[in-house]
Protein backbone atom coordinates (compact mmCIF):
# COMPACT_ATOMS: atom_id res chain seq x y z
CA UNK A 1 0.00 0.00 0.00
CA UNK A 2 1.49 3.29 -0.79
CA UNK A 3 2.41 5.96 1.49
CA UNK A 4 0.23 8.89 1.73
CA UNK A 5 3.09 11.41 0.74
CA UNK A 6 3.60 8.62 -2.44
CA UNK A 7 -0.53 8.67 -3.08
CA UNK A 8 -0.02 12.34 -3.52
CA UNK A 9 2.53 12.35 -5.66
CA UNK A 10 0.69 9.51 -7.77
CA UNK A 11 -2.27 11.72 -7.98
CA UNK A 12 -0.79 14.54 -8.89
CA UNK A 13 1.57 12.96 -11.77
CA UNK A 14 -2.07 11.19 -13.09
CA UNK A 15 -4.02 14.60 -12.83
CA UNK A 16 -1.24 16.36 -14.52
CA UNK A 17 -1.07 14.06 -17.26
CA UNK A 18 -4.83 13.55 -17.74
CA UNK A 19 -5.18 17.79 -17.72
CA UNK A 20 -2.24 17.52 -20.38
CA UNK A 21 -4.17 15.61 -22.28
CA UNK A 22 -7.09 17.57 -21.82
CA UNK A 23 -5.69 20.45 -22.42
CA UNK A 24 -4.55 19.53 -25.91
CA UNK A 25 -0.67 18.77 -25.36
CA UNK A 26 -0.86 14.68 -24.85
CA UNK A 27 1.82 13.62 -22.57
CA UNK A 28 2.96 10.99 -24.17
CA UNK A 29 4.54 9.32 -27.32
CA UNK A 30 3.97 11.05 -30.33
CA UNK A 31 4.19 9.49 -33.74
CA UNK A 32 7.35 11.43 -35.84
CA UNK A 33 5.63 13.02 -38.87
CA UNK A 34 7.23 13.35 -42.33
CA UNK A 35 10.06 11.18 -42.15
CA UNK A 36 11.27 13.08 -39.19
CA UNK A 37 13.72 11.02 -37.30
CA UNK A 38 14.79 11.42 -33.41
CA UNK A 39 17.63 12.40 -32.62
CA UNK A 40 19.90 9.65 -31.34
CA UNK A 41 19.30 10.02 -28.02
CA UNK A 42 15.74 9.20 -29.18
CA UNK A 43 14.69 12.40 -26.80
CA UNK A 44 11.83 14.67 -29.23
CA UNK A 45 12.69 17.87 -27.63
CA UNK A 46 9.32 19.39 -29.07
CA UNK A 47 7.39 16.78 -26.75
CA UNK A 48 9.83 18.37 -23.94
CA UNK A 49 9.02 21.90 -24.85
CA UNK A 50 5.01 20.90 -24.26
CA UNK A 51 5.50 18.88 -21.17
CA UNK A 52 7.54 22.00 -19.61
CA UNK A 53 4.63 24.34 -21.17
CA UNK A 54 1.70 22.42 -19.54
CA UNK A 55 3.94 21.94 -16.45
CA UNK A 56 3.69 25.40 -15.96
CA UNK A 57 -0.08 25.79 -16.75
CA UNK A 58 -0.44 22.79 -14.22
CA UNK A 59 1.22 24.99 -11.15
CA UNK A 60 -1.45 26.72 -10.77
CA UNK A 61 -3.89 23.73 -10.35
CA UNK A 62 -1.69 21.43 -8.72
CA UNK A 63 -1.12 23.66 -5.63
CA UNK A 64 -4.70 24.25 -4.68
CA UNK A 65 -5.18 21.10 -5.52
CA UNK A 66 -2.57 19.78 -2.63
CA UNK A 67 -3.79 22.51 -0.51
CA UNK A 68 -6.88 21.58 -0.67
CA UNK A 69 -6.38 17.73 -0.27
CA UNK A 70 -4.13 18.83 2.87
CA UNK A 71 -7.17 20.55 4.35
CA UNK A 72 -9.98 17.74 3.79
CA UNK A 73 -7.53 15.53 4.94
CA UNK A 74 -7.09 17.87 8.42
CA UNK A 75 -11.25 17.82 8.59
CA UNK A 76 -11.39 14.50 8.72
CA UNK A 77 -8.89 13.87 11.29
CA UNK A 78 -10.51 16.44 13.92
CA UNK A 79 -13.57 14.64 13.07
CA UNK A 80 -12.33 11.00 13.85
CA UNK A 81 -12.71 9.78 10.60
CA UNK A 82 -9.19 9.44 10.22
CA UNK A 83 -5.65 8.31 11.90
CA UNK A 84 -2.67 7.11 9.88
CA UNK A 85 0.00 4.79 11.07
CA UNK A 86 3.19 3.12 9.45
CA UNK A 87 1.99 4.45 5.69
CA UNK A 88 -1.13 3.33 6.29
CA UNK A 89 -4.77 5.64 6.78
CA UNK A 90 -7.30 3.67 8.92
CA UNK A 91 -10.64 4.87 8.31
CA UNK A 92 -14.33 4.78 9.50
CA UNK A 93 -17.79 5.84 8.77
CA UNK A 94 -18.66 5.26 12.67
CA UNK A 95 -21.17 1.98 11.13
CA UNK A 96 -21.60 -1.33 11.91
CA UNK A 97 -21.64 -4.38 9.67
CA UNK A 98 -20.77 -8.26 10.26
CA UNK A 99 -17.20 -9.49 8.78
CA UNK A 100 -18.18 -9.90 5.58
CA UNK A 101 -20.07 -6.74 4.77
CA UNK A 102 -17.36 -5.15 6.24
CA UNK A 103 -14.84 -6.73 3.63
CA UNK A 104 -17.07 -5.73 0.89
CA UNK A 105 -17.62 -2.30 2.30
CA UNK A 106 -13.95 -1.25 2.46
CA UNK A 107 -13.30 -3.07 -0.82
CA UNK A 108 -15.95 -0.78 -2.68
CA UNK A 109 -14.14 2.06 -0.94
CA UNK A 110 -10.56 1.38 -2.77
CA UNK A 111 -8.96 -0.08 0.71
CA UNK A 112 -9.56 -3.07 2.26
CA UNK A 113 -10.35 -4.82 6.00
CA UNK A 114 -7.81 -3.10 8.93
CA UNK A 115 -5.21 -5.37 9.27
CA UNK A 116 -2.61 -4.15 12.24
CA UNK A 117 1.47 -5.35 10.80
CA UNK A 118 2.44 -3.62 14.68
CA UNK A 119 1.93 -1.43 17.34
CA UNK A 120 1.53 1.91 16.14
CA UNK A 121 -0.91 0.28 13.38
CA UNK A 122 -2.87 -1.43 16.42
CA UNK A 123 -3.14 1.86 18.52
CA UNK A 124 -4.13 3.29 14.85
CA UNK A 125 -7.40 1.07 15.00
CA UNK A 126 -7.81 1.18 18.62
CA UNK A 127 -8.24 4.95 18.40
CA UNK A 128 -11.67 4.31 16.54
CA UNK A 129 -12.73 1.38 18.75
CA UNK A 130 -12.43 3.82 21.91
CA UNK A 131 -13.95 6.64 20.30
CA UNK A 132 -16.66 4.89 19.73
CA UNK A 133 -17.08 2.37 22.17
CA UNK A 134 -17.42 -0.57 19.55
CA UNK A 135 -15.20 -3.30 19.24
CA UNK A 136 -13.85 -3.61 15.24
CA UNK A 137 -13.29 -6.69 12.87
CA UNK A 138 -9.59 -7.22 12.03
CA UNK A 139 -8.97 -8.53 8.50
CA UNK A 140 -7.80 -11.92 9.59
CA UNK A 141 -9.50 -15.41 9.36
CA UNK A 142 -8.94 -18.68 11.29
CA UNK A 143 -7.37 -21.49 9.07
CA UNK A 144 -8.13 -24.91 8.63
CA UNK A 145 -5.80 -25.31 11.90
CA UNK A 146 -8.27 -24.39 15.30
CA UNK A 147 -6.47 -21.47 16.75
CA UNK A 148 -4.30 -20.34 13.93
CA UNK A 149 -5.25 -17.31 12.18
CA UNK A 150 -3.82 -15.58 9.19
CA UNK A 151 -4.35 -12.33 6.95
CA UNK A 152 -6.53 -12.14 4.66
CA UNK A 153 -4.28 -11.92 1.76
CA UNK A 154 -2.52 -15.75 2.99
CA UNK A 155 0.69 -13.99 5.12
CA UNK A 156 1.10 -14.82 8.11
CA UNK A 157 0.74 -12.97 10.96
CA UNK A 158 3.61 -11.66 12.47
CA UNK A 159 2.25 -9.17 14.84
CA UNK A 160 -0.77 -9.99 17.17
CA UNK A 161 -2.29 -8.97 20.10
CA UNK A 162 -4.63 -11.90 21.73
CA UNK A 163 -6.61 -11.36 25.05
CA UNK A 164 -5.31 -12.94 27.58
CA UNK A 165 -6.94 -17.07 27.06
CA UNK A 166 -7.33 -16.08 23.31
CA UNK A 167 -7.71 -17.30 20.94
CA UNK A 168 -10.50 -19.87 22.31
CA UNK A 169 -10.92 -21.59 19.02
CA UNK A 170 -14.45 -22.51 20.03
CA UNK A 171 -16.19 -23.52 17.80
CA UNK A 172 -17.03 -20.89 14.74
CA UNK A 173 -14.88 -18.28 15.95
CA UNK A 174 -13.19 -17.81 12.88
CA UNK A 175 -13.02 -13.98 12.66
CA UNK A 176 -10.87 -11.95 14.95
CA UNK A 177 -12.17 -8.60 16.66
CA UNK A 178 -10.52 -5.63 18.85
CA UNK A 179 -11.55 -4.96 22.23
CA UNK A 180 -11.57 -1.44 23.57
CA UNK A 181 -8.53 -2.02 25.39
CA UNK A 182 -6.65 -3.12 21.64
CA UNK A 183 -6.85 -6.68 22.42
CA UNK A 184 -7.58 -9.11 19.93
CA UNK A 185 -10.68 -12.19 20.64
CA UNK A 186 -11.72 -14.53 17.97
CA UNK A 187 -15.09 -14.06 17.41
CA UNK A 188 -18.08 -16.05 15.08
CA UNK A 189 -18.23 -13.81 11.94
CA UNK A 190 -22.03 -12.41 11.82
CA UNK A 191 -21.49 -10.38 15.01
CA UNK A 192 -21.97 -6.42 14.04
CA UNK A 193 -18.82 -4.99 14.65
CA UNK A 194 -16.95 -1.27 13.83
CA UNK A 195 -16.34 -0.98 9.96
CA UNK A 196 -12.29 0.70 9.78
CA UNK A 197 -10.78 0.65 6.65
CA UNK A 198 -6.95 0.77 5.83
CA UNK A 199 -6.15 2.49 2.74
Amino acid sequence: MPSPQLFRKIFGVAFFLLTCYALGSPAGPRSVSNGRRLPEDGVDEALISDLLSCADEMDDIHLPLQHLISRLEGVLRLEGKITASGGKIFATSGKTADFYTTVQKCKQAGGSIATPRNQGENAAILYFVKQFNKYAYLGAKESLIPGKFYSLNGAEMNYTNWHLGEPSAKGEEECVEMYTDGTWNDKKCNHNRLIVCQF
